[in-house]
């Protein structure tokens, strides 16, 4: 008699029952039946006695040579280590091994390839100064006059005040000198008072001379080490062992950004190739590291790298369609301050490609766990099976994944909207400027690809996990 699974409409098969067909009779309570540790035979021990039937249960065989097992049906996941699964195991890992090290390899040429080897890292055309530290001990607010003058009679209405502040350094060249800096009181200009630890720009020239000073920014060393180390904690905490290492894949990735995708780009390398190469590292490193080596670490690889190909192609198509340069306020200072040409709508793809790597790490590693739970909570779930349940819960993820990368861009771009918002022309040429586009460009085509992400990864980990032996899952 075929038996319908409860409620497979509505829970999928994630709650699917998938014994052995039985030959009791309808209307007999089922017996309940015990499942064997690993690598035990079902064989009865010689001295045991055969129990005695109790009324409405089968009857016991009596003692005798063991039957011939039953033909299991196929896809049944109670394997023992001595199945055919383990072959299949050995060979989806020998796929994975084949796809993956052609692409380490490459990954780790181009880095060699594109390093700039020899050449002297890039210096600003315009000096920049040296950074000297700080402490403000008084301000004065007041009109703005030169060392030695005097204010004669009240202000022209119209004057701008000026803030004059008495410092004393910490470090440099004037270490423990007293120094009177006056700034004229803008709406852009910080607001620094009596106490607050601030950073100079000493442009080399007489120490004694506040003209060779400059304030630019505040020292900020302090707070963000402790946000850091509360960071670092919460994360250990969580996580232990596995926190600790993704703590090393997130240093290991800055390493990668610090020493290999500035430098390349700044020497005059493809942006593009760069952050490829770069990417590549990072995802090889940060999922491996973080994950173990293992089949499900390396479908998440796979995944990852082939939505990273579709961000890449959506982008150069959009961008060149859109005719977006990529020579923003600040793409454009850099150009300035290197003195040479940069490829503009390189280093926009660059910035694409590198800004989804972390969602899409994300997505993947999501997804090729919740396939691994699915098929280790019931191992006869099928490919297509686990796709299907996958999927479910990949269209959940997918949702905040995306609102994630829209929101990471759009808060990015805060400034720029609301100063192209000024502009009181319609909706169509402000979300036209390069500015708004190049964000537009960068939050859709991560999005599409961030889509694309579930369905690929999921389908890749159904079809391999599927062919996992039980004891490895």
């Amino acid at each position: 008699m075929n038996r319908r699974d409860i409620s497979d409409d509505d829970t999928g098969p994630i709650r699917r029952v998938t014994d052995a067909p039985s030959d009791r009779s309808p209307g007999t309570p089922r017996s309940p039946r015990r499942t064997p540790p690993e690598g035990v035979r079902r064989a009865r021990p010689p001295a045991q006695r055969p129990r005695q039937a109790e009324p409405g249960r089968r009857r016991a065989a009596e003692p005798g040579p063991e039957p011939a097992p039953e033909p299991k049906p196929a896809g049944h996941g109670h394997s023992h280590g001595h199945g055919p699964a383990a072959p299949a195991s050995h060979r989806v890992r020998k796929l994975l091994m084949w796809l993956l090290i052609p692409l380490a390899v490459a990954t780790v040429a181009g880095m060699i390839l594109l390093y700039p080897w020899g050449k002297d890292p890039a210096k600003s055309v315009f000096p920049q100064g040296t950074p000297v530290n700080a402490t403000i001990a008084k301000t004065i607010t007041g009109p703005c006059l030169a060392e030695g003058q005097v204010q004669v009679g009240e202000p022209p209405p119209d004057a701008k005040p000026c803030l004059t502040s008495e410092l004393s350094m910490t470090d440099g060249p004037g270490v423990g000198k007293p120094l009177k800096l006056t700034v004229p009181i803008e709406p852009s200009t910080p607001r620094f008072a009596a106490g607050d630890k601030v950073v100079l720009s000493y442009n080399g020239g007489d120490v004694a001379n506040p003209a060779s000073f400059q304030i630019v920014d505040f020292q900020r060393g302090t707070p963000l080490l402790l946000l850091a180390g509360l960071f670092a904690v919460a994360v250990i905490v969580l996580g232990r062992w596995q926190g600790l290492a993704a703590l090393i894949a997130l240093g290991l990735s800055f390493l990668v950004l610090a020493l290999f995708v500035l430098p390349s780009i700044l020497a005059g390398e493809s942006p593009l190739l760069v952050a490829i190469a770069g990417a590549g590292a990072i995802m090889f490193v940060a999922l491996y590291l973080t994950h173990g080596l293992s089949a499900r670490t390396s479908v998440a690889v796979l995944g990852t790298l082939v939505s990273l190909i579709l961000i890449g192609v959506l982008s150069a198509i959009f961008s060149a369609a859109a005719s977006l340069t990529g020579l923003d306020d600040s793409t454009s200072q850099l150009i300035g301050s290197l003195g040479h040409g940069i490829d503009a709508r390189g280093l926009l793809l660059a910035g694409v490609v590198i800004g989804a790597l972390g969602v899409l790490d994300d997505v993947t590693v999501t997804q090729t766990s919740a396939v691994w739970e699915l098929r280790r909570a019931n191992p006869s779930l099928g490919w297509r099976e686990l796709y299907g349940a996958g999927l479910r819960i990949g269209r959940d993820h997918v949702g905040s994944a995306v609102n994630t990368l829209v929101m990471a861009y759009a808060g990015a771009a805060l400034p720029v909207l609301l100063y192209t918002s000024l502009s009181g022309v319609g909706l169509g040429s402000i979300l036209g400027a390069e500015d708004i586009a190049q964000e537009i460009v960068r939050t859709l085509a991560g999005s599409v690809g961030i889509v694309a992400a579930v369905p690929v990864t999921t389908v890749l980990a159904a079809l391999i996990a599927s062919r996992e032996p039980q004891e490895s899952l």
